[in-house]
């Protein structure tokens, strides 16, 4: 069964797909250009699914799996690619999802990420927040960050994630990259102990809760460049998802505390490109300074939006000025892009 799993990841990798569903008793699915596209005509039963998924995860992570109905995982394959396993109960039969993770990191010229985000990348310390929903290519974006403070600076980064996707190899930097349930119970956990290992930059591969994002702050605060992610679809939602985290005593503490430790954010969508089956970035960017921090402390973060939307000299951008920048260069199609241009000034 692992040689079927293999062929399969292998041939989605070939067909340039970013993901792979295996269901029970249906055919094989694969998501190319952010399209789900039916592969072939063969079908797995229940039986043929839990064979395959014991071939590519250990013991450990089976039994973890049996007693909380779902996993995630890492798998490689070499020569080929890294895999995220996603392996969940469904109507009582195993599922399988696979997000495919390339071997070479991608440059941040070759996302056409945001130039000024360099700079961001290179701050001694303080907090940067990479931000979007599931899939919008969040991993990939600090995957890409880190290597290249690997390639221009002398650090010790120690990363925390869930599962380890891009693998780094030391160039200048030295990386040590910790999995959450294999190497550290938690995230909070873990962040709290990469404070005692000399680390110069902390990654997080998502701040899920409260100590995690309490510490995090802590982290900057006290001379760390901290990465990390949210689930939040601009900076303005993302700044008032961590302070509301908090209970209302200590939003006022927190507010000061993020207004002198937040760097930047940026919050991204993946679009169809056009004539394509790749998926490019539009971004909102936020960059702090001494205006944004000041609405931040005074409890205005609903003014940000304006002031990033007249900020441009200073690298900012939201996210509707992103995606009409890439309408008018023709690299996505007004269909892909119109759903979210009614939306994108609203927060």
């Amino acid at each position: 069964m692992q040689g079927d799993i293999n062929q399969l990841l292998e041939t989605a990798v070939d067909s340039n797909a970013s993901d792979v569903h295996i269901s029970a008793g249906r055919t094989i699915v694969f998501r190319i250009g952010g399209k789900l596209t039916a592969y072939g005509e063969q079908r797995f039963s229940n039986e043929n699914i839990e064979n395959m998924v014991k071939c590519i995860v250990s013991p450990k992570q089976w039994d973890m799996f049996l007693r909380e109905g779902e996993l995630d995982a890492a798998y490689e394959i070499k020569d080929v690619g890294r895999f995220r396993l996603n392996i969940y109960y469904q109507k009582q039969q195993i599922t399988l999802a696979a997000r495919i993770i390339p071997h070479q990191i991608p440059s941040l010229e070759v996302l056409q990420m945001p130039p000024i985000l360099k700079g961001l990348a290179l701050r001694p310390h303080g907090l940067i927040l990479v931000t979007g929903p599931t899939g919008s290519g969040k991993t990939t974006t600090l995957a890409a960050m880190i290597d290249y403070i690997n390639r221009h600076k002398a650090k010790h980064i120690v990363t925390l994630e869930d599962p380890i996707e891009y693998i780094h190899q030391h160039h200048r930097s030295m990386i040590h990259q910790r999995e959450v349930g294999v190497d550290t119970q938690s995230f909070a956990k873990g962040l709290r102990a990469s404070l005692r290992q000399d680390p110069d930059i902390i990654l997080v591969g998502e701040m899920r809760d409260l100590e995690t994002i309490a510490t995090a702050i802590t982290a900057a605060e006290t001379g760390h460049l901290v990465l990390a992610t949210l689930h939040t679809n601009s900076a303005v939602q993302t700044i008032n998802r961590i302070i509301d985290v908090f209970p209302p005593h200590q939003q006022g503490q927190i507010r000061v505390q993020l207004a002198d430790v937040l760097e930047g954010v940026l919050s991204q969508r993946l679009f169809q490109r056009m004539h394509s089956q790749d998926r490019i970035a539009a971004t909102e960017l936020l960059v702090n300074h001494p205006s944004i921090a000041n609405l931040i402390r005074s409890d205005k973060v609903e003014q940000i939006e304006n002031v990033i939307q007249t900020s441009r000299s200073m690298g900012m951008h939201t996210l509707q000025m992103s995606i009409q920048q890439l309408l008018h260069a023709n690299k996505i199609s007004y269909e892909e892009a119109k759903p979210y241009l009614n939306q994108a000034g609203a927060k």
